[in-house]
């Protein structure tokens, strides 16, 4: 094999299949076969869109700031997605085998060479179906993440859902990375897990998956304060993760928490957040709010805590709710030939997916 095919972003409003040449198999490395390939789709598409950050400034990593109008990279795009299971088909080290079936997150292409030593490489039970590791490398470690953060503000971490268990929950946006972590809420021994969404849609999968559906542009905060009662002036949900990348959420979710309680963001708000304000419940109710991201475990968990342990968590969440996973989560499975047509379509808001999975073919 010395080609492989990708998705490309060549300009705005475009998505196209080009072809390249593979790199050389170096010693120590892996050339790995793409069986399915996962869309993240908030985070694609807004480099389909041309709303993606990176388009418009420039992060420098060293003093932690963005720097507007030199953008951190143009078009083409010839990088997307962080959702890949891949079958080992030549290995030059002996930590993996040929035929071993890993979770990668080297974006859509149909084959890789891949660096064990520099990459985040998952081996995946034999039980678990490919489809779901689409969520292990990368996908599922974001929202297990926000569980960690959510454990570090209630006090020393002793396990992932020591900000969870017993308590009551709101999840708000029902894309696919709420969904993941209310799934994990819940496992993690959540006394009660709400999920908002403006969608009726995505309220049913919700609803569905045994959470407390509600409409997000109805005030959810006003609903669960009436529900949620912990004493006199206590009112509201124990913590709020906020998954959707809109200022109305992020406003919603500081409505719904209870009095210093804590919003866990892991939103991404490519349009900023105007609506989002800060003089209101936020100042009088003395919340804290606090981004989760992949790159960032709470501080001073990062040993105890690395990326190989939230994938292990994934894959014991996936491995005991597969099913539902498979049911509810995954709302669309295409060919790769056709992925290109579905990303228009999903830009220009003629279809809906939750999550959508490429297949490469052959994969059997």
């Amino acid at each position: 094999m010395s080609a492989r095919r990708t998705l490309v972003v060549p300009a705005r409003g475009r998505v196209e299949i080009a072809e390249e040449e593979l790199p050389e198999l170096p010693e120590g490395g892996l050339l790995l076969e793409t069986l399915v390939t996962g869309l993240s789709a908030g985070t694609e598409l807004a480099f389909v869109k041309g709303d993606h950050p990176g388009l418009h400034s420039r992060h420098d990593t060293e003093l932690g700031l963005f720097r507007p109008g030199v953008p951190e990279q143009g078009y083409p795009v010839r990088r997307l997605g962080y959702m890949e299971v891949a079958r080992v088909a030549e290995s030059r080290t002996p930590a993996f085998r040929a035929g071993d079936v890993l979770a990668s997150a080297y974006g859509h292409a149909t084959a890789h060479v891949a660096d064990p030593l520099g990459e985040h490489l998952v081996p995946l039970p034999a039980a678990l179906d490919p489809l779901l590791g689409v969520f292990v490398a990368h996908f599922g470690p974001i929202c297990a993440n926000g569980l960690l953060h959510a454990a570090a503000d209630a006090g020393p971490v002793r396990g992932l859902g020591d900000g969870v268990a017993g308590r009551l929950v709101l999840v708000t946006g029902a894309g696919p990375v709420g969904l993941v972590t209310g799934l994990f809420a819940r496992a993690l021994g959540a006394r009660e897990v709400a999920v908002a969404d403006a969608d009726p849609r995505r309220r049913a999968v919700a609803e569905r998956l045994g959470f407390l559906p509600l409409d997000l542009d109805d005030d959810p905060g006003r609903v669960l304060k009436t529900r949620w009662r912990h004493g006199p002036g206590e009112h509201g949900a124990d913590v709020v993760f906020q998954c959707r990348g809109k200022p109305g959420a992020l406003h919603a979710a500081l409505r719904a928490v209870r009095p210093q309680g804590s919003v866990i963001d892991l939103a991404f708000y490519t349009e900023g957040a105007d609506a989002v304000r800060l003089g209101e419940e936020f100042h009088h109710n003395g919340l804290s709010l606090r981004c989760a991201q992949i790159g960032r475990v709470p501080r001073g968990l990062a040993h105890a805590w690395d990326r190989a342990r939230l994938s292990a968590e994934t894959i014991r969440l996936l491995g005991a709710h597969a099913a539902e996973v498979r049911e509810h989560l995954i709302s669309d499975v295409v060919g790769f030939d056709d992925a290109p047509a579905l990303m228009h379509d999903v830009a220009a808001r003629r279809r809906h997916v939750l999550t959508a999975v490429f297949e490469v073919e052959g994969r059997a």
